[in-house]
């Protein structure tokens, strides 16, 4: 309609840059990969970063490169600018980190940056700084060759988005990361990192990418690799990838370089997968830094504004050669497992808390200690390392103790006796909605076990199907939640874990609620912890990567709310890798037993993670699938 006015207007410069600024700077992590990659195009041999408060509040970038003269640096922030790209065929050729001038340009509009640069043969060097966008000062001054880019307070002029920025641990996990992928691909250049003034990183820069990958992934990994060359028509891949024996619960360890650009491809990591094959377990990754050189005409790198994600126009021959030279490399060593002595990793004793010292000595006794003292798990099904109504006693013992405890020191509680308790209104509020949850497993048959994953059972004329894992799953979390750190086992031999860099800064983060759920970690070197106690829900510790798989899982997690949110999520995890596992054969009592502690759960019907712990089918139902019904 006429006379109401224009309402699409043209936002002003600095809107536009705002906005535009959060497609390529997300966090303080995506700050540190757009100045050392530019670093890395201008030459540079060494790369230092400092960074405080996770890189909230301080960020600094200082390379040995080329530096820049008066005239490029007041360029190098404006938007679109670029010594990269001069016209748009360029972008078929491809061969730099950065290319299309939009890391300065978005860096300064939501940051208070101050830029150094010199270069070689100039006499004196240019300051620049610049506040949102805004240029406040410039001058020459003397600086040694080479560019220092110092940000501070990140998104300041962006309230909003400081709130979606998580702890400083994390985000200092995001920088580690890709540094260490840096550091990875670029094993010819220096990089160091700092936070707080600490050494989080370093890598020499010697050019020999095994070196790097003992000072970045540790020395235990390293020593797990097999070097990888293949070369096949328009590709060359060179790198290292691990034995079959050493795995991850996640593909986070999978690094791929693609003309020496760190990258994400679902492709390629399902293609490394393959190339093991049955070699390693279902769900499990091995470690691989693998560097992929093609003619930069096959490769599309302008699909994301962070780069990270890359199109291949022959991505069908590219899987095939992955999955090639994965195959050969494995074929072309022995694949045995090193075989290490090692001392007896069974649990010594059962430890409670302080205040329970005095009613352990019949959990002390050598009928009790000879629980854990079993044969090993396959020789007989009674024996698997699950035991499900082992481990519920042990867990019912101890929740007795405490409501015993709880009664002894409350007055009121003290007054009342079996009887009276009966007759309490709370209790007969609560009696109702335990019966409806019991009744949902009530009265089954077990019938058997298919796949070693799902157990059968008849309820009547239903048919009931119960995911042994997701069931065990359920009632571990709920044990777990109650009674925390109430029963935990001391190892006779600790166990030792290498970390990463980022899995180390990760680690510092949550050993505080490792140790609420019953963990004794400590440090042990520089990427190494030890772990003395271990909950008892996880019965005997026998593989140190279940740590390894704790912390994966916690960082995938992305943000956790503090107080609540921390500990909600090692619980979830500690009951997901403690329960029986898909592909775990059970005997009928075994499975009975699941069932009678499902019942008791307070939610039987899901998993902490919301997936279904059982299905049940009626009579009329499986008449209808099979065509049964008149």
């Amino acid at each position: 309609m006429e006379g109401q006015g224009n309402k699409i207007r043209v936002l002003d410069k600095a809107t536009i840059n705002k906005i535009a600024a959060g497609e390529v700077i997300e966090r303080p992590a995506s700050v540190v990969k757009e100045l050392a990659d530019n670093s890395i195009d201008a030459g540079a041999t060494e790369i230092r970063i400092e960074v405080e408060s996770g890189g909230k509040c301080s960020i600094l970038v200082r390379d040995n490169g080329y530096g820049m003269g008066r005239a490029d640096t007041l360029l190098s922030f404006r938007k679109h600018a670029t010594s990269k790209l001069t016209k748009i065929e360029d972008l078929n050729t491809i061969n730099t980190m950065g290319f299309r001038g939009e890391a300065l340009a978005s860096i300064t509009a939501v940051a208070k940056v101050e830029i150094l640069t010199r270069q070689r043969r100039a006499l004196a060097g240019t300051r620049v700084l610049i506040h949102g966008g805004k240029v406040l000062e410039t001058s020459e001054v003397g600086v040694a060759p080479g560019t220092t880019v110092h940000v501070k307070d990140l998104f300041f002029n962006i309230p909003a988005r400081c709130k979606y920025l998580k702890s400083d641990r994390i985000e200092l996990a995001h920088i580690t990361d890709i540094v260490t992928k840096l550091a990875l691909a670029n094993p010819r250049v220096s990089f160091t990192l700092f936070s707080e003034g600490k050494n989080v990183l370093w890598n020499s820069g010697s050019g020999d990418l095994f070196n790097s990958i003992v000072n970045l992934l540790g020395p235990e990994t390293a020593r797990s690799m097999l070097p990888l060359e293949f070369l096949g028509g328009d590709f060359e891949l060179r790198g290292y990838i691990s034995k079959p024996e050493l795995t991850r619960g996640a593909s986070d360890q999978l690094f791929l370089f693609v003309n020496t650009r760190p990258v994400v491809s679902k492709a390629a990591i399902a293609a490394i997968r393959e190339g093991y094959y049955t070699k390693i377990p279902k769900g499990r990754y091995p470690v691989a830094v693998l560097s992929l050189t093609l003619n930069p005409q096959e490769v599309d790198v302008n699909v994301h504004p962070r780069k990270a994600e890359v199109r291949f126009s022959q991505e069908k021959e590219l899987k095939a050669l992955i999955t090639q030279a994965v195959e050969n490399a494995l074929s072309e060593h022995g694949l045995a497992p090193e075989v290490r002595i090692k001392e007896n990793r069974y649990v010594q004793k059962i430890f409670k808390s302080p205040a329970s010292v005095g009613v352990l000595e019949e959990a002390r006794t050598p009928e009790s200690k000879s629980k854990f003292l079993r044969e090993k798990p396959g020789e007989d099904p009674e024996s698997y390392t699950y035991s499900i109504k082992d481990t519920d006693r042990r867990l019912k013992r101890s929740e007795r103790f405490f409501e015993l405890e709880n009664k002894s020191q409350n007055p009121e509680t003290q007054k009342q006796n079996p009887e009276t308790q009966k007759q309490n209104p709370e209790t007969q509020k609560q009696s109702p909605e335990k019966k409806a949850n019991a009744e949902l497993l009530e009265g089954l048959r077990v019938i058997g076990q298919v796949s070693k994953v799902y157990i059968l059972a008849e309820k009547g004329e239903d048919l009931v199907v119960i995911d042994q894992h997701a069931a065990h799953e359920r009632i571990l979390y709920e044990q777990i939640s109650k009674l925390k750190k109430s029963m935990v086992q001391e190892l006779i031999t600790p166990v030792t874990v290498d970390l990463t860099l980022k899995e180390k800064v990760l680690m510092e983060e949550y050993i505080p609620y490792l140790e609420e759920y019953g963990f004794g970690i400590s440090e042990f070197g520089d990427n190494t912890y030890v772990v003395t106690f271990v909950p008892e829900v996880f019965g005997r510790l026998e593989a140190p990567e279940i740590i390894h798989d704790i912390i994966s899982d916690l960082l995938a997690a992305g943000q956790i709310k503090k107080d609540t949110g921390v500990s909600e999520r090692v619980c979830k995890t500690m009951a997901c890798r403690a329960a029986i596992k898909g592909g775990a054969a059970c005997n009928i009592r075994q499975m009975e037993e699941l069932i009678e502690q499902l019942k008791l759960a307070e939610t039987p019907c899901s998993c902490p993670h919301g997936r279904p712990t059982f299905l049940s089918f009626t009579k009329r139902e499986l008449d209808r699938m099979f065509s049964r019904v008149q």
